[in-house]
C-alpha cells in the first residue's frame, strides 16, 4: 500500500518534502463566492464543497471566511480573484419574504409568496469573475428564485441541488466539475483578467500582429494614452500644414475697362515693361 502525504510527514519521510512540493506546483486557487452561513445545514453543506475541492488540488478562497483584508470588500475581492484560475459560486437563503408584490401599483402587479434570495454578493462576484474570463462553476440551492447571473441560460451550467452532501456524488455534479476542472488547469492565475493580453497572442513579434490584434491587446490605459497621443499627432498634422500651406486665395478681379495682356506677354509685348495701357 502507498502511504499517504500525511503518514509520510509523520514518519519523517526522506520524499515527504519532494511529495509535498510536487503537490503544491498541482494546487490552485479558486475564487468562493459563498455569504456567511445562518444554518448548521449550510455550514455543513459549503465545508463539503470546500473539501470537494482540496480533493481534487484546489484550494478554496472566501474573503471574510478563509481569506482577511483590511482593504475595502471590492479591492480584496478583486485582489484575491486575480490569484485565481476559477470560481465556484455557492448561492444559498439570505433572505426569505413570506409574501410580497413584484410591480407594485402598476398595472402588472404580480403576488408573489414563499421568495427565498441569496446574497447579492453572488451576483457581484459572479460578474467580475466574468470579467476576468474566469472559469464559472454555480451551484444554487433548490427553492431559490432564479434570477440574474444565478438562472439558466448564459455562457455556464447552473446547478440547483438541495443541500446534502450526497448531492455532489451525483454523475451530473461529477461530470459538470470535472469538464469546469479542467478549464482551471488549462487558465493561468490572473491571465483572464482584461489588463492581460489574450494567451494566443503571447510570445508573438508585435510586426507579425494585425493593427486589430495590437489594440485589442493593449490594457484600457494604454488604449486610452494611445488615442489621445493619435489626437495630439493629427492635431499637430493640420497645424502644420496650415503653417506650410496658407489657404488660397483668389486674385482680385479687374477693374472695368483695364488693359488685359494676351497669354505670354507683357503689357505691350514680350520682354517689354508693364504700361498702365496702350502707348498712343
Amino acid at each position: 500500500m502507498v502511504p499517504t502525504l500525511a503518514k509520510l510527514r509523520r514518519r519523517g519521510h526522506r520524499w515527504a518534502p519532494v511529495t509535498e512540493a510536487l503537490r503544491g506546483m498541482e494546487e490552485k486557487l479558486v475564487f468562493v463566492s459563498v455569504g456567511a452561513t445562518a444554518t448548521a445545514e449550510q455550514e455543513s453543506f459549503v465545508r463539503s464543497i470546500e473539501d470537494r475541492l482540496r480533493s481534487e488540488s484546489l484550494i478554496p478562497k472566501t474573503v471574510g471566511r478563509n481569506t482577511f483584508s483590511a482593504d475595502a470588500p471590492l479591492k480584496a475581492i478583486t485582489e484575491l480573484m486575480e490569484k485565481c484560475s476559477g470560481i465556484v459560486v455557492i448561492a444559498l437563503e439570505r433572505f426569505y419574504f413570506p409574501a410580497g408584490l413584484d410591480k407594485r401599483g402598476g398595472p402588472r402587479q404580480v403576488n408573489l409568496a414563499d421568495i427565498r434570495l441569496p446574497t447579492p454578493w453572488n451576483h457581484i462576484e459572479a460578474a467580475m469573475a466574468y470579467t476576468k474570463h474566469l472559469p464559472l462553476l454555480v451551484i444554487v440551492e433548490d427553492g431559490l428564485k432564479a434570477e440574474g447571473l444565478l438562472e439558466p441560460g448564459y455562457d455556464w451550467y447552473v446547478q440547483t441541488l438541495p443541500l446534502a452532501e450526497a448531492a455532489l456524488g451525483s454523475n451530473e455534479f461529477n461530470g459538470v466539475l470535472a469538464d469546469w476542472k479542467e478549464k482551471v488547469l488549462a487558465a493561468e492565475p490572473g491571465a483572464g483578467s482584461p489588463s492581460a493580453p489574450p494567451s494566443a497572442l503571447r510570445g508573438l513579434n508585435p510586426a507579425e500582429l494585425s493593427v486589430i490584434e495590437l489594440l485589442g491587446a493593449l490594457r484600457p490605459v494604454q488604449l486610452w494614452s494611445v488615442t489621445i497621443a493619435l489626437a495630439g499627432l493629427l492635431a499637430g498634422a493640420f497645424s502644420l500644414g496650415a503653417r506650410l500651406f496658407p489657404p488660397w486665395k483668389p486674385s482680385p478681379s479687374p477693374a472695368p475697362g483695364a488693359f488685359l495682356p494676351a497669354p505670354g506677354w507683357g503689357a505691350v509685348g514680350p520682354g517689354l515693361p508693364l504700361r498702365s495701357g496702350p502707348s498712343s
